[in-house]
């Protein structure tokens, strides 16, 4: 699949590795990088206002959360494929984003045909996850657990997990901001976790994002505190 017209958003907070990922990008016939951002909050806002049929998106930028808006951008622009682009190889992180609605994980150190290759399959509607860490993610399992959430907890870490803020949280499930914020450090502590992407990656390592993302009634069984 070759000179296919493809319009590309760089998303990374580094001018270098914009220029590179531009760079290596535009060799190929027909691709065009129509915009870069040096943050994720740019990001969201640029797909939302340009549509592209990519974004290459880091995993770790100053501001807002690459997973916030990786989950924002699978419910609100699907025609764009995102490929998070990263240094990370904890396996945790790359299923979470898979998870959440990333089409490809490639790791900073790879290749440039790589690259090339994961933005290929996303467009084809495939997926790509970076052979260094595939047969990690593969074979994680989730660890058992010897707590539980409750039934409002599994709520708000659902709601967290596909991208709400604690403001709409609470508007979705009637409570007060400051009960969000309860419920969400209680979260924390039990998960061990400090972030959303935490969160998110924790739901993910459990196994229990699907579930979460399909709502609190379609849940079968309750969600582990600790992994």
């Amino acid at each position: 699949m070759t000179g296919e017209a493809l319009s590309i958003v760089v998303a990374d907070d580094h001018g270098v590795v914009r220029a590179g990922v531009r760079m290596l990008l535009e060799a190929v016939p027909g691709w065009n990088v129509v915009a870069e951002c040096a943050d994720a909050d740019a990001a969201a806002r640029t797909v939302h206002e340009r549509h592209p049929d990519v974004l290459v998106l880091d995993l770790l930028m100053p501001g807002r959360s690459s997973m916030d808006v990786l989950s924002e951008l699978h419910r609100t622009e699907p025609g764009t494929h995102v490929v998070m682009l990263t240094m990370s190889e904890d396996p945790s992180i790359a299923r979470a984003a898979i998870e959440s609605g990333c089409d490809a994980y490639v790791l900073k150190d790879s290749s440039d045909t790589d690259l090339v290759e994961a933005i290929r399959r996303a467009v084809a509607g495939a997926s790509y996850l970076d052979p260094t860490i595939g047969a990690l993610v593969a074979s994680s399992r989730p660890a058992a657990a010897a707590g539980k959430l409750t039934e409002r907890e599994l709520d708000v870490l659902g709601l967290i997990a596909v991208g709400n803020t604690n403001v709409e949280i609470a508007r979705a499930l009637a409570i007060s901001v400051r009960t969000v914020e309860t419920h969400r450090a209680r979260i924390q502590r039990k998960t061990g976790s400090k972030t959303r992407a935490e969160l998110v990656a924790y739901a993910a390592r459990a196994g229990l994002l699907d579930s979460l993302l399909r709502g609190p009634h379609d849940r079968a069984t309750p969600i582990p505190t600790e992994v």
